[in-house]
């Protein structure tokens, strides 16, 4: 082939917006080991919700202490008893509670597992550090334990990964067999009764899988069944949405959100209080986070604590059908309009 015709087809091959998908690609790759690297490499807890149960007289002085700890690993607040103690970590206010024995040299910490074991790990030693400056011992009680088979309480992580990836590869699916951007709201309206099918299917086969079958993660299939498909439609429509306003590049940014900013600060790694500020911040605001909370709640505390995550999962999925609908009618009404 000829020199300026092997340059030809380059040039032909190499379109604007080929080079702009290609950049993209790069873009995400870096922010991907970025984020990942970023947000896991190093944990340290920080002001982690902690109970103390003390004698009024050694309460306050037992929190000013826990307090001016460096580094604010801990959130200290006074409990009356080792009750409230196991109730708060049942609802999930708190992640540990150190009940001090005021007749004996050997105090009693509460953590719960189910919650992140790797933070329960860390909360153990940095308490057993303290006591030990102190001369007095500590003996650990993990009152809500994670499952046998689900030793470090990953299960509920993986399972919502699984159900995001099944969110936006469904929507991703429809792009490609019939277009990124629906023609008209009838087609967008098809998209997302589609979309709920992939939802309801997807869910229940998750819930299956890391119940009944794996018996990975307790809880009701039931609940899990529904937690699934809202989150598998929540992320398809957000997925449908940035698709039918930004066309195929839609995908990209639904893969950023989700999987380079989502997944990190989800909290299935590293519990949110060990992870870095921003993270921590970001994590419960999107489908990844969200999910994972409510997964561990349905599966080891009683359904407690959902009612935030809940509504997030839900405002995206209403946003992302209300942005889908509105971009197809926007666009039928331009076509109208076209000389």
């Amino acid at each position: 082939m000829p020199h300026s015709s092997f340059l030809a087809e380059v040039r032909d091959a190499v379109t604007p917006r080929a080079t702009l998908l290609v950049v993209g690609v790069i873009a995400l790759q870096l922010l991907f080991i970025a984020s990942y690297v970023g947000a896991l490499h190093d944990p340290k807890p920080k002001d982690v919700p902690f109970g103390l149960v003390a004698p009024q007289a050694a309460a306050a002085q037992a929190i000013t202490r826990l307090e001016r700890l460096p580094g604010s690993p801990l959130d200290p607040r006074a409990l009356p008893n080792a009750a409230a103690a196991r109730t708060q970590l049942a609802h999930r206010d708190i992640d540990a509670a150190l009940i001090i024995d005021p007749r004996g040299s050997t105090d009693t910490l509460l953590v719960a597992s189910a919650g992140g074991r790797i933070l329960s790990t860390t909360l153990a030693a940095l308490v057993t550090t303290l006591e030990k400056s102190e001369r007095r011992t500590v003996r650990t009680i993990d009152v809500i334990p994670s499952a046998p088979h689900d030793p470090n309480g990953l299960s509920s992580f993986y399972l919502v990964i699984g159900w995001c990836v099944g969110g936006y590869l469904g929507a991703a699916a429809l792009a490609l067999s019939a277009g990124a951007k629906p023609s008209n709201p009838t087609r967008a309206a098809i998209r997302l009764a589609v979309m709920a099918l992939v939802a309801i299917i997807g869910g229940l086969g998750g819930a299956l899988i890391t119940g009944p079958i794996l018996d990975a993660l307790p809880g009701g299939t039931a609940a899990l069944w529904g937690l699934g498909a809202l989150i598998i439609f929540a992320v398809g429509a957000a997925t449908l949405a940035l698709q039918g306003v930004f066309g195929t590049i839609g995908i990209g940014l639904v893969i950023l959100l989700v999987v380079v900013l989502g997944n990190p600060s989800a909290g299935g790694a590293l519990p949110p209080p060990l992870l870095p500020p921003f993270w921590k911040a970001i994590g419960p605001a999107l489908p990844p986070g969200a999910g994972t909370w409510s997964t561990r709640s349905i599966a080891y505390f009683d359904n407690n604590a959902m009612t935030g995550p809940l509504l997030v999962l839900a405002a995206w999925a209403v946003a992302g059908a209300a942005i889908t609908m509105a971009a197809a009618t926007v666009r039928k009404r331009a076509k109208a309009t076209a000389p």
